[in-house]
């Protein structure tokens, strides 16, 4: 493999060269981030911390919340750094293990949504066999299953890549390292593989999607039998849930599920799935559910209660 290249680094040329805007990126990456830790955790220990963890909507919740955190650590931290320290450059080894671990995490994101869809179909239009059918193991098993499948298609995105000569000019056309920018900068012809990375990414992108889409459209079937008030919870349940994915499938499908090449237009695209939409999450999920809005104000009183009675 070290005979296929010659580089050992790639030089990012970022969103801008402008100083102002570098400095106005840094303040609001570093903000999204900060929001994205605080509000991905406070779900997290909300869950945790009450009995809604046993619920198989809140379970899959939580793992959301984990995959989210992760998924952004794989970027905005370098690119935080770079912002602040004038650096725009990534080892080759550190460039492949991010272009794995977006993907590794990225898919298993979009799996757990699909999962979720699946949740609020059973939910809605089988509510008497609910907890028979979204038994803890059967939770398991899909949460289990989504992982392979990150891993599976993280794997075959890594192996076409790696497997790339890279012999300059190493400069990537983006922030962080991403697929399409990487066949540009590889030295042989990549339209095949450009093909196939397609036919994954995309793909995968537009089937869970689908997926997604006709879940939607059988839940709002079956709720022409339900009551206003059982109509009103299901949609106020479900908003959420279709907000995060239209956020996050929008610009993932317009990025993969196209010809490989690459756009000025793709950085702004992958600002959106990659910080944007995951910032949102945690925001439209809290404020969007009464029960995690109950949950985070039982844990901060019982929080202060605590400090009181210890003071």
């Amino acid at each position: 493999m070290e005979s296929q290249r010659n580089i050992s680094e790639f030089i990012f040329l970022g969103l801008s060269y402008n100083q102002n805007i570098q400095i106005f990126c840094f303040v609001f990456f570093l903000f999204c981030y900060i929001v994205i830790l605080v509000g991905n955790l406070l779900i997290l220990v909300s869950i945790r911390c009450r009995p809604l963890f046993h619920q198989p909507m809140y379970y899959f919740l939580s793992h959301l919340s984990s995959m989210n955190v992760c998924y952004t650590s794989c970027v905005i931290p370098t690119l935080i750094s770079d912002l602040l320290l004038g650096r725009k450059t990534i080892s080759y080894g550190n460039c492949m293990l991010q272009v794995f671990t977006m993907h590794f995490f990225g898919i298993i994101e979009v799996f757990v949504l699909t999962v979720m869809a699946f949740d609020h179909c059973v939910a809605i239009c089988k509510p008497l066999h609910y907890t028979i059918i979204m038994n803890r193991t059967r939770c398991n098993l899909l949460i289990v299953a989504a992982w392979a499948g990150g891993a599976i298609h993280a794997f075959s995105q890594f192996s076409m890549i790696v497997s790339l000569p890279f012999c300059g000019p190493n400069e990537i056309d983006h922030y962080y390292c991403d697929i399409f920018p990487l066949l540009k900068v590889a030295c042989t012809d990549t339209y095949i593989t450009g093909v196939l990375v397609v036919a994954n990414s995309g793909m995968v992108a537009l089937v869970t999607f689908v997926l997604l889409f006709g879940s939607y459209v059988i839940i709002l079937f079956n709720l022409r039998n339900h009551s206003a008030e059982g109509r009103r919870k299901a949609l106020s349940t479900c908003g959420s849930h279709i907000t995060v994915v239209t956020l996050f499938f929008g610009p993932s499908i317009f990025a993969y599920l196209r010809p490989p090449t690459t756009f000025p237009e793709n950085k702004i695209f992958s600002l959106f799935y990659t910080i944007i939409a995951p910032m949102f999450n945690p925001l439209i999920y809290t404020l969007r559910n009464t029960e995690m809005k109950k949950a985070m104000r039982r844990v901060w009183y019982q929080k202060m209660f605590s400090d009181e009675k210890h003071n």
